[in-house]
């Protein structure tokens, strides 16, 4: 049996260098953007959750952003990126003495949605209801399957 001298400052460091990346996974900015500073924009987030999929001739993108109203919510394209910002405000003033538990978040989002195809950035429809926004992209033509008859002979 071999004997291995005991390196208490190495150990340490080793300990150290763990906690330390456990602290910079925890606190990766955009991961939690409204309690520990705000997200840059270009950062990729995921709130609101949403759902992509595609008909025919559009995109679809459903968004989960409850307790907002659609004057809270704002749409870009950029490219063949969709941009979901908002802000999510406090209804009232409650001291925090007074709180057993605060679990919910506040304060602006901003969520970068790759899309993938091009769309029609002047055609883009959003609707809003209960909770749900969902966006219809309209597909610029070459991105639209062609549909090529075989011919048997």
């Amino acid at each position: 049996m071999a004997l291995v001298r005991w390196a208490p400052d190495r150990e340490l460091d080793r300990f150290k260098r763990e906690i330390d990346k456990i602290f910079e996974d925890f606190f990766t900015p955009g991961r939690f953007p409204t309690l520990f500073g705000r997200a840059r924009e270009e950062e990729y987030s995921t709130f609101p959750a949403v759902d992509v999929y595609d008909d025919k001739d559009n995109v679809m993108v459903k968004a989960e952003v409850p307790g907002l109203r659609k004057d809270d919510i704002e749409i870009q394209i950029k490219g063949r990126d969709l941009v979901i910002k908002g802000e999510k405000k406090k209804e009232e003033e409650i001291k925090d003495e007074n709180y057993y538990y605060a679990e919910r978040v506040y304060g602006a989002f901003s969520r970068v949605v790759r899309l993938p195809v091009d769309v029609k950035a002047d055609q883009v429809k959003a609707k809003f209801k209960n909770g749900i926004l969902e966006i219809v992209l309209p597909k610029v033509e070459e991105a639209k399957p062609k549909e090529i008859k075989v011919e048997v002979e």
